[in-house]
């Protein structure tokens, strides 16, 4: 199965009022394996960032500048994603931004949903954690990930660390590993962009038992003997 984890930076929060996408981030899976290959790209949205959005993601005007529009982009990001299900969180919204750019190039194009299939992380969040907070920050804690470089939003690097609650909230697969066969293809061809989610956590402890936890064990496994007339453990 090929999947793409998707996230969106936007000019603000409603299409409808106007706003637009600045940032897309993408990277794919293919049977729960990261492969190296991605997707990312600013563009300029041909209207004013608002300011509370900078405080968000710190995207400026300025930056935008000088980046392509939508339209020059359209054909590689729906090429990049066709035919795959898509993994989002709060997918209306970033749903709702891409169908309106899609709508703006009055090229006949269809919603993504028609190319698509959409898996939103944060309803499968909500019903498995009800009534807590399952923003993606409260999700990194609850599954022990490392967010501490997500100081601002960033489409890459928070699909980046999606995948990884994704994987971590439908299978307990928490580190992501390229397919065999393309590990070192793969990584060369995303570079620093993608960060080998899970390989930079520290090694578990091992904490061996003591001579006296290892005798007052085997006095227990005597007296299972004793009382049971058995014990697996001791044969």
């Amino acid at each position: 199965m090929r999947q793409i984890i998707l996230d969106t930076e936007t000019t603000g929060i409603d299409p409808k009022q106007g706003h637009r996408i600045i940032e897309i981030g993408c990277v794919e899976m293919i049977d729960r394996k990261l492969t190296g290959n991605h997707y990312h790209v600013y563009i300029n949205p041909q209207r004013v960032v608002e300011q509370e959005a900078i405080n968000v993601h710190g995207i400026t005007n300025e930056f935008l500048a000088d980046k392509p529009v939508f339209q020059t982009i359209a054909d590689d990001f729906l090429t990049f994603i066709r035919d795959a299900e898509l993994i989002i969180h709060n997918a209306p919204f970033d749903i709702g931004f891409i169908n309106h750019e899609f709508s703006l190039l009055r090229r006949g194009l269809a919603s993504v949903e028609k190319y698509c299939g959409v898996i939103d992380t944060l309803v499968l969040a909500r019903k498995k954690h009800p009534g807590q907070k399952n923003n993606l920050d409260a999700l990194c804690k609850r599954y022990f990930i490392d967010n501490s470089s997500r100081t601002l939003h960033g489409a890459l690097l928070d699909s980046e660390i999606l995948a990884e609650v994704y994987l971590a909230m439908t299978g307990g697969q928490t580190a992501l590993s390229l397919s065999s066969g393309e590990e070192a293809a793969g990584e060369q061809e995303a570079g620093s962009a993608i960060r080998r989610l899970g390989t930079d956590k520290p090694a578990l402890r091992v904490i061996a038992a003591s001579n006296a936890e290892l005798e007052h064990h085997q006095r227990k496994l005597e007296q299972i003997q004793k009382k049971s007339g058995s014990c697996l453990w001791l044969n």
